[in-house]
């Protein structure tokens, strides 16, 4: 994980908190680490008040301590700053660090992550452990990567912000004229004259409501804000250990933060993994593919997840005997090079005292979890470096935008239902259903490694994008798009002339207006050339769709525009463009996705009879085939008469396997 030196093991550990312990349970979690196989842990993330119990004295014989254990044990360290919770004397003594609400109240010493990125005082004092960290550390041996903070994502509306972003809004536009242009202020009558007369948006004015041009560019605002926050630590760190790399953990909520920015600043990519035990397996691995977009397809780290059951979710299940297993090689298998797990031990009190941890309460290696954490030690040590650096090589790309994001959801209408991520899930599923790899796209990403392109809901479209896409589909390429595609600019401004906007010529289409479906109501596709008239159900949205060069593949099946186009096709130079104009069912789409692929010689890597998880990486001088169940029954897969051999028993293995239910088979290939 070094800038300059690949490791050959998986990091295998976690959160670890001996700040709460004993010496005698200090020497004890030594002892089991060293059973399940752990070797690293992260490390003191809470910790602020601990280590400068009063300003500019610091105590750091404690943690000595620990760390000598640690390399004793042949623990490797993510040495985090404790940034995210700073201790009272901070927040007393400098009230200015703590934020203030969207709705204007001024909160006081509490929460972590509770902190004004912007406060200056705050970013001296953050800046100042950072350092002394820095400067104590910089030789130890163990030290893998420093970890800043924790889950960034604290919005704050105080003074210094709202100064702060005034100056950011006269840096962007330069003049008010042109601020006025871009954010159409004559609406409403919001013309301002002078920067100083502009105010976040907030619950005192509504703005976040109701203001969509200005609350955009207050997210991202706070984003630079966060990254420069960040950077106020990383740049000291990287000041001493040049070589070590230096990054943040993204929460599992990753919307609140447009994160391809936040990692551009990062050496490498880190999330926390948390799916609800109600998620289809596809939604977690959408995020983890998108964690490996992060850096260009480089390799992320899993720096949280759960060993067993959540606290904080609604109703908190218990993993089911052997999904730990599959948590974990789904990671992996989507590219992450760690197998990291909050936490260690469990905590004896607090909030999450609950949270699932490698030792319970009960202090015992015969738990059934500690047993399967065992397990799964042994095993990533018998996978050694193999999955290391190691690429997934897709065909499909899906293009996601953090701005598309926002904006899409700001909007007041079409309809109140709107949720980006869960219609980028949608069309993710059909290809995961189908065992297809795809890769998360930038817009700034390459296009041309590509044969098919989903952009779905590409609402905003930024300078130079639809002409990207233009290429991408005259060179041979397959792009299909959707409803709420091509509508406006990145300041949220309307295109002129009929939608979808620049991707109008490309699709051969106009768009004359969208209805909003009720939720219990429906309409249906018609496929044009289906002489058996077969129906299929869609909703949400429903596109009143005229053509231009394009031909219909399928209509409506009922309502006043009942034998529109909802479907269509336009050959574009050597490609093709699909547009699809409402939400079909996954059934519709699964079969779409797979036609097109097909057409484009894409496929699965095995014949399934049952639903099974399959995912590819090459590296070097070998090919590693991830084969996860993550249904409760046993799954069937067909390998074929090619010979392969299982990474933890060694033994040839060809034809059809069955894996038992969360069962995980990882096979091997010489390139």
């Amino acid at each position: 994980m070094k800038k300059n030196k690949r490791f050959p093991f998986v990091f295998y550990g976690g959160d670890y908190n001996p700040d709460q312990w004993d010496e005698d349970t200090i020497d004890r979690d030594m002892e089991l680490f060293h059973k399940a196989g752990v070797n690293l842990v992260t490390l003191p993330v809470f910790s602020w008040a601990k280590l400068e119990p009063e300003e500019g004295v610091y105590c750091f014989e404690w943690l000595d301590k620990i760390l000598e254990k640690l390399l004793a044990n042949h623990i490797n360290v993510f040495l985090s700053t404790p940034t995210s919770a700073q201790p009272a004397w901070l927040s007393k003594k400098y009230s200015e660090v703590l934020p203030v609400d969207i709705a204007g109240r001024k909160r006081t010493h509490g929460m972590r992550v509770f902190f004004c990125v912007n406060s200056k005082k705050y970013r001296e004092r953050a800046a100042a452990i950072a350092e002394e960290m820095a400067k104590r550390y910089q030789n130890y041996p163990g030290l893998l990567g420093w970890h800043v903070a924790n889950e960034y994502g604290t919005y704050c509306y105080c003074d210094t912000c709202q100064r702060k972003y005034r100056n950011w809004l006269k840096e962007r536009y330069q003049t008010v004229e042109n601020l006025n242009n871009k954010w159409n202020t004559s609406f409403w009558g919001r013309t301002v004259y002078d920067f100083d007369e502009i105010y976040i948006p907030s619950e005192l004015n509504d703005d976040y409501r109701f203001f969509p041009a200005a609350e955009l560019d207050y997210m991202r605002f706070m984003t630079d804000s966060t990254k420069d926050c960040f950077l106020n630590e990383a740049e000291i760190l990287r000041k001493y250990t040049p070589d070590i790399p230096v990054f943040s953990n993204i929460s599992g909520y990753i919307k609140k933060l447009n994160q391809f920015a936040m990692t551009d600043v990062m050496d490498v990519a880190a999330w926390d993994n948390y799916p609800s035990p109600k998620d289809d397996p596809s939604f977690p691995a959408l995020k983890h593919d998108l964690m490996r977009a992060m850096k260009g397809g480089q390799s992320y780290i899993i720096a949280e997840q759960s060993p067993n059951q959540q606290n904080w979710q609604p109703y908190n299940k218990l993993k089911r005997p052997g999904q730990i297993r599959t948590l974990a090689y789904q990671g992996i298998g989507h590219g992450a090079d760690t197998c990291l797990f909050f936490q260690m031990r469990q905590s004896i009190g607090g909030q999450e005292k609950f949270h699932g941890a490698m030792i319970s309460h009960a202090d015992r290696e015969d738990t059934r979890i500690f047993c399967e954490m065992s397990r799964l030690g042994k095993e990533l040590r018998q996978l050694e470096d193999w999955s290391l650096d190691a690429k997934i090589k897709s065909d499909v790309g899906i293009i996601f935008d953090w701005e598309n994001w926002w904006a899409l959801e700001l909007s007041s209408g079409p309809t109140k239902d709107m949720d980006y991520l869960e219609q980028v899930h949608k069309y993710y599923k059909a290809f995961y259903d189908n065992n297809i790899s795809v890769d998360m796209l930038k817009l700034t990403s390459d296009f041309s490694n590509y044969k098919v392109i989903v952009a779905p809901l590409l609402y905003m479209i930024k300078e130079g994008v639809a002409e990207k896409l233009e290429i991408f589909v005259k060179n041979g390429g397959r792009l299909i798009t959707t409803y709420m595609s091509g509508l406006v600019d990145e300041n949220d401004r309307c295109v002129f002339g009929a939608y979808p906007g620049k991707l109008r010529k490309m699709l051969g289409i106009w768009v004359e207006e969208t209805d909003a479906l009720y939720p219990e109501e429906s309409n249906q596709i018609v496929l044009s050339a289906d002489k058996t008239k077969k129906r299929f159900r869609c909703g949400f949205l429903c596109d009143q769709i005229h053509l231009e060069n394009a031909e219909a593949l399928a209509v409506y099946g009922q309502d006043f525009y009942e034998g529109t186009p909802c479907i269509t096709l336009n050959e574009f130079g050597d490609g093709k463009a699909y547009y699809i104009g409402t939400c079909p069912e996954a059934l519709f789409l699964n079969k779409m996705m797979k036609s097109i692929c097909n057409e484009c010689g894409i496929g699965a890597s095995f014949e399934t009879k049952d639903r099974v998880e399959i995912c590819v990486k090459e590296g070097n001088d070998c090919k590693l085939i991830f084969i996860i169940n993550h249904e409760d029954k046993k799954a069937a897969v067909n390998l074929g008469n090619e010979d392969y051999f299982d990474v933890f028993s060694r033994n040839k293995i060809k034809g059809e396997v069955v894996l038992n239910p969360y069962d995980v088979m990882i096979l091997g290939s010489k390139l």
